[in-house]
């Protein structure tokens, strides 16, 4: 008779390969569209010429290829731990670690700590090759890295250690709760997850964000006025104004505000902005201007982009998808809650005779709830396009329909976007609805 931890581990396992095999069967299907469209399709003569067409293609397959061998490694790597117990080995490690620290190895909150930060390094080596490949051949094949090899050094120790600076308290909080917090230990859990999550969003953006890049407030001007009325015309709290130095990472553009209340950002990545130079620019800067002066958004364009994210915010979108998000975490800890104590659960990754509140977590949140996410990802996917077509709507009202429709096809052909999607690898993974989908929707007369 087969016990409930052996059906436990060959489910996982099985579903596992189960979401890979359908990912991979995806992204060859998008892979043969990049191979075979290799003309401008008619309905793209006046959007896209043949040469950027052609770049965008081979950037797509690169990109694709890139992807289906990482996504393989991953998938090898995620069944091999399993197979072989590696959660147990992780832990055990951390024992150790925790023994030679001088430290009792049966503190739980000093082990998980131990084990999160061996499994951090250990993602993170493993995962570094698909890093620098990314970096420093396809992304600068293609003309977008910007990046040096110190800079890239540097930006990886800082993101490790931040990362563990947040998450290690934050995993023993979370330790604490459980072994504290009785039959109801879940609603704490989700109270908590909570508070982490407003701090977070309150506290990255002005404290952390900066340590990895230079954030200046957009200089008085044309611009800052324009955006200015253009909030105080729809009642958005503009408290400040920045731009953000991405160029040093990389020729990728993007916009985005955040903040809570009356205290709202705006931050304009520097690549969004057509001849945007900083106050401390140099002669050297000046001329980068000029050779890609073709690149980025003008005034009219970049308030276009914000008038859409603007149209987040007025929508509440933002407050929905937070609001789905902590109804998600309270399923999950209830889940959590009910499974926590069970010993098949964890028989089925190898402990045999203990029961560490950390494994359970990850083993119900990694794998006893992919289906679940698989299901939830899809559902958020569509609910996200029908959000970016409300704000593209929102954008149209406010009479910006003209110039969002340019900056779309601009901010496409400076991405090397391509243009031509297979539907069922679309539906399943943009979020933003593709190129045509919303020329067409901002075409349509009211």
């Amino acid at each position: 008779m087969v016990s409930e931890a052996t059906c436990i581990f060959q489910g996982v396992v099985t579903f596992l390969l189960i979401e890979y095999l359908w990912e991979l069967y995806l992204s060859i299907r998008q892979h043969k569209v990049y191979q075979q469209a290799n003309k401008v399709p008619e309905e793209l003569n006046e959007i896209i010429n043949e040469e950027t067409y052609n770049k965008a293609r081979v950037y797509g397959l690169d990109k694709s290829s890139f992807s289906i061998i990482k996504d393989l490694f991953g998938t090898i790597t995620t069944v091999v731990i399993i197979l072989v117990n590696g959660f147990v080995h992780f832990w055990n490690i951390a024992g150790i670690i925790i023994s030679t620290l001088g430290y009792d190895a049966d503190n739980e909150i000093l082990r998980s700590a131990a084990f999160m930060l061996t499994l951090n390094i250990f993602n993170t080596i493993t995962t570094l090759p698909f890093s620098i490949y990314h970096t420093f051949v396809l992304e600068e094949r293609h003309g977008f890295n910007k990046q040096t090899v110190g800079f890239f050094i540097k930006d990886k120790i800082k993101t490790f250690i931040v990362g563990q600076v947040i998450m290690l308290p934050v995993i023993s909080a979370v330790i604490y709760i459980v072994k504290i917090g009785g039959d109801y230990f879940f609603i704490y859990l989700w109270i908590f997850a909570m508070a982490v999550t407003f701090i977070l969003l309150t506290v990255y953006p002005n404290c952390i964000a900066p340590l990895f890049d230079k954030y200046t407030p957009l200089p008085e001007g044309e611009l800052r006025t324009s955006i200015e009325e253009l909030a105080a015309s729809i009642d958005f709290p503009l408290y400040k104004l920045y731009v953000v130095e991405g160029s040093k990472r990389s020729t990728h553009s993007n916009a985005y505000f955040y903040g809570f209340f009356k205290n709202k950002r705006i931050v304009l990545f520097d690549t969004l902005l057509k001849d945007y130079v900083p106050d401390n620019a140099t002669t050297s800067d000046i001329k980068d201007v000029a050779t890609y002066e073709k690149k980025g958004c003008n005034n009219p364009e970049v308030l276009a982009v914000l008038a859409h994210e603007l149209g987040h915010w007025k929508l509440n979108h933002v407050l929905k998808n937070i609001v789905i998000m902590q109804m998600n975490l309270l399923l999950i800890f209830l889940v959590f809650g009910l499974l926590f104590q069970y010993e098949a659960m964890y028989r089925a990754f190898g402990f045999q005779h203990e029961k560490p509140i950390l494994i359970g977590l990850v083993v119900v949140l990694q794998f006893i709830f992919s289906p679940y996410n698989a299901i939830l990802n899809f559902l958020m996917t569509i609910l996200s396009r029908r959000f970016e077509f409300q704000a593209d709507a929102f954008a149209k009202q406010l009479g910006r329909s003209k110039y969002l429709r340019e900056a779309l096809i601009k901010l496409n052909k400076d991405n090397l976007g391509f243009p031509v999607y297979d539907w069922m690898y679309s539906m399943w993974h943009h979020s933003h609805p593709p190129l045509l989908e919303r020329l067409k929707a901002l075409d349509k007369t009211d």
